[in-house]
């Protein structure tokens, strides 16, 4: 195997070779930026709890055309792995930010006093039956009680005690 030769090291007094550039371009600009005029904008976070190519090309799918530009994503990076754990991605767009209708959300908060919202519901059928339970029980129960429970028994086998001896006459 012949072997290569080495290059002779560059002299210090000379300097490196000059490279030919394009005049007002910086290298890997290959487009304009965009320039735009001062005014409001509105700012959107989407959170991706899985981040892979997929993901991601669907967020940006959806939100492009909708007149989300796409401002950055920053990704949350996991301590065991080089794989991120979740990915923000930000959007913005012009425009003024929509006025909340405040009656609409007093409306709301009318009706879910009312009508209570689906969680406070599930809590209070969890009560319900857990208090059920409580007022069944008069005092503590016996292993052999709770298992028969657990069985799914009616009613426990009533625990056998000592055997009586009859006298002898």
């Amino acid at each position: 195997m012949p072997t290569k030769k080495k290059r002779p090291k560059r002299k210090a007094s000379k300097p490196p070779p000059e490279r030919p550039r394009r005049a007002g371009k910086r290298p890997g600009s290959g487009h304009t930026p965009v320039v735009r005029a001062p005014g409001p904008l509105q700012y959107k976070v989407v959170e991706l709890s899985t981040v892979d190519e997929g993901s991601l090309e669907r967020t940006l799918n959806d939100w492009i055309p909708k007149g989300w530009s796409l401002d950055g994503v920053q990704f949350a990076m996991r301590e065991a792995s080089k794989r991120p754990a979740m990915a923000f991605v930000f959007f913005t767009r012009e425009g003024e930010a929509p006025a909340h209708d405040t009656e609409e959300a007093r409306g709301r908060l009318r009706r879910l006093s009312e009508t209570g919202s689906p969680t406070a519901e599930l809590a209070a059928d969890h009560a319900r039956v857990h208090a059920k339970r409580t007022q069944l029980r008069v005092g503590p129960i016996s292993a052999h009680e709770r298992l028969a429970q657990l069985a799914g028994l009616d009613e426990p086998e009533p625990p056998e005690r000592g055997l009586d001896l009859e006298p002898e006459e």
